[in-house]
């Protein structure tokens, strides 16, 4: 049995994620080895959650725009990293070592942070507005 590690898990909500993104993280964290290795091709992933190939695609960039999903410097075809916040490992001892190398490598600059949409400004709240007759042309 894996250990989930849910530090990213709490700021899912701010990364602004669609849909399809959301699916597609969840059939990285099902098929993820103790660390947060994914071996499966993007099509494999998408078709898991009846993705399409594009929607698989464009899913895919959000997830690594937000540093959800990490590739390999060379891009190695079939392989992704989850970020170790959202990792899993086989062991709490294992988690608790990866969460704090997570840290120190985050401080040193060399592992990303997890990062949700900035905005100037907030975003608008939608305002519902009743609806009202429109008298037809005539």
């Amino acid at each position: 049995m894996l250990i989930q590690a849910s530090a990213g898990f709490g700021m899912l909500y701010r990364l602004d994620l669609t849909k399809a993104a959301m699916e597609l993280l969840s059939a990285l964290i099902e098929r993820q080895e103790p660390g947060g290795e994914v071996n499966a091709s993007q099509a494999e992933l998408g078709a898991r959650v009846g993705l399409s190939r594009n929607s698989a695609n464009t899913a895919m960039a959000l997830l690594e725009s937000r540093n959800l999903v990490l590739r390999p410097k060379d891009r190695k075809y079939r392989t992704y990293y989850l970020h170790p916040y959202v990792a899993s490992y086989a062991s709490q001892e294992e988690l608790e070592e990866a969460i704090e190398e997570a840290a120190e490598r985050i401080e040193a600059g060399e592992l990303p942070e997890i990062t949700a949409p900035l905005y100037e400004t907030a975003p608008p709240k939608r305002q519902s507005q009743p609806l009202r007759a429109v008298r037809a042309a005539g």
